[in-house]
């Protein structure tokens, strides 16, 4: 049955409370009989609109049902695909906290098995003392039993010899005698010795742990989500800018002491951190004058350098497998690799830190997101459970965070970007233009800009000397070139979006306009 006609038939009207309400007041929200109708205008502190009850429930019927499409709207493309990021990130952190479990306890077993080898060459330390003292106590008793066999040996020849002497009528024997008794009555020397003991310690079991090391807190917070949906006809992202047909040089910076110039980094719109074929970082102004220069720990070439929120610099160690700070003149060591060797790194928004490696046997390529020194998710592989990214040979990839928190990836060995979203889900392979053929995209720099674009540097023909623009969703926009580029590798935009590129080959780095 019709909702409007049956809803008809059981409503009275709100006056006379008995006739049936063909009527509504949409002033006053009032159901009325057609004989109640004049005296409901009689009031006339109000304007009234009095309609007929099938156009009222046919307006609100219409009107639930634009609720209903705003909600299936807001649920489809906004409350949903954040409730599966949650429950993806869940499953990561699942995965991640079961590793690092066995993590835990692999490093717990390692220190109790340390602590084992300490104890055991303790013992040994010991039981040789135990030994030497056993030596010498047993050398004295010796000795003394050794005089004391002797001297009864003695004994017992003077008394044969004295009886011989008692029975014998030789006087020439007798006068020779000789008495000993004087120095038998000599007894031996009584030995006292005093036994060594152990005297064990009681075991502090507070100072054993201290010893043992401790474990750092466990740390449970639930941060509230949000967000925003978007006023009709508005956009959320910042307004779009047009790219310009041919972009624009503004400056040459000359660098100085790289043979190769690989990474630059911003850490200001006037300043920026390089790295190329020696141990040396180098920040520079805008006039290509050094303001500042770093030498590795290692004294290796930094495999990549990235500026973190705070305005530091981090940069990865092949050499010793550490990711380290640069604060002023100092170096920490924030993370130390173990079987796995670190490429690209990239500092996000939220202050992450995430670092691309390869594994020791270079079979195994992921991202790993650290929380300072504290790692916090694994990406490796996709739904499928094949590599997201390739392995082997020597190419670094570097990687680069998007507006939309989507991971970026330059693969070059596997000739694509490799783009996953914030929980790791994988959202596109870029491989080139479609006229691009198979084999000749070889991406190596890598940087986004504000208007979530991905920007990558191709070294597959070094002669094209160009850079992909793409968009969030991997559509190719166009290439930068004509614009006197040579060889770029390294790529940073900064707050304007001027884009910095390295030029490996010229040593040099260009800030280019490429927005109108």
């Amino acid at each position: 049955m019709d909702p409007r006609y049956s809803a008809q038939d059981v409503v009275r009207c709100a006056l006379c409370r008995d006739a049936v309400a063909p009527l509504y007041c949409n002033v006053c929200h009032t159901h009325l009989c057609g004989d109640c109708v004049e005296k409901h205008f009689s009031d006339k502190s109000k304007v009234h609109n009095v309609v007929p009850l099938e156009q009222f429930l046919s307006t609100d019927f219409e009107s639930k049902r634009e609720v209903l499409r705003r909600d299936l709207q807001e649920l489809e493309k906004y409350i949903f695909p954040k409730y599966q990021e949650s429950a993806a990130i869940i499953k990561t952190q699942k995965t991640d906290q079961l590793k690092h479990s066995q993590k835990l306890t692999s490093e717990l077993n390692k220190q109790g098995e340390a602590l084992h080898r300490e104890i055991h060459t303790i013992i040994q330390r010991k039981q040789a003392e135990i030994n030497e003292m056993n030596a010498q106590h047993l050398a004295a008793i010796e000795k003394q039993e050794g005089e004391t066999n002797k001297a009864l040996h003695e004994i017992k020849q003077v008394i044969q010899d004295l009886k011989s002497l008692l029975e014998t009528s030789d006087v020439g024997l007798v006068s020779k005698y000789r008495s000993r008794i004087a120095e038998f009555r000599k007894l031996p020397h009584k030995l006292k010795i005093s036994l060594p003991n152990l005297l064990p310690q009681k075991i502090n079991r507070e100072e054993l742990l201290k010893q043992f090391g401790s474990l750092s807190p466990l740390s449970i917070e639930t941060e509230e989500q949000g967000y925003t949906v978007p006023s009709p006809g508005a956009e959320s992202s910042p307004p779009a800018r047009p790219l310009l047909d041919v972009p624009r040089l503004i400056t040459d910076i000359p660098t100085t002491g790289y043979r190769y110039l690989y990474d630059v980094s911003c850490l200001s719109d006037e300043e920026i951190w390089t790295s190329g074929g020696n141990q040396i970082m180098k920040l520079f102004n805008l006039k290509g004058e050094l303001l500042k220069s770093v030498q590795t720990k290692s004294g290796r070439t930094p495999e990549d350098i990235a500026v973190t929120r705070s305005g530091g610099l981090v940069y990865a160690d092949f050499e010793d497998r550490s990711i380290n700070l640069v604060s002023g003149t100092q170096i920490q060591t924030l993370i130390t690799l173990r079987g796995w060797i670190p490429r690209g790194l990239c500092s996000t928004s939220s202050g992450d830190l995430l670092v691309i490696m390869k594994s020791d046997d270079y079979k195994q390529t992921k991202v790993v997101r650290y929380s300072g020194s504290t790692e916090k998710q694994t990406i490796q592989r996709d739904d499928q459970g094949k590599p997201l990214y390739s392995s082997g040979g020597f190419y670094i990839k570097y990687l680069s965070e998007n507006r939309n928190s989507d991971i970026c990836v330059a693969d070059c060995r596997a000739g694509a970007v490799v783009v996953v979203s914030a929980a790791g889900k994988l959202r596109f392979r870029y491989t080139g233009p479609p006229s691009t053929p198979g084999g000749s995209f070889c991406p190596y720099g890598i940087t986004t800009d504000s208007q979530a674009n991905i920007l990558t540097s191709d070294t597959s023909d070094w002669w094209n000397h160009r850079i992909h623009i793409i968009d969030q969703d991997g559509l190719f926009l166009r290439y930068l070139h004509n614009c006197g580029l040579q060889y770029p590798r390294g790529l940073c935009v900064d707050s304007q979006d001027y884009l910095f590129v390295a030029e490996e080959n010229t040593g040099k780095v260009k800030k280019l306009q490429y927005y109108k």
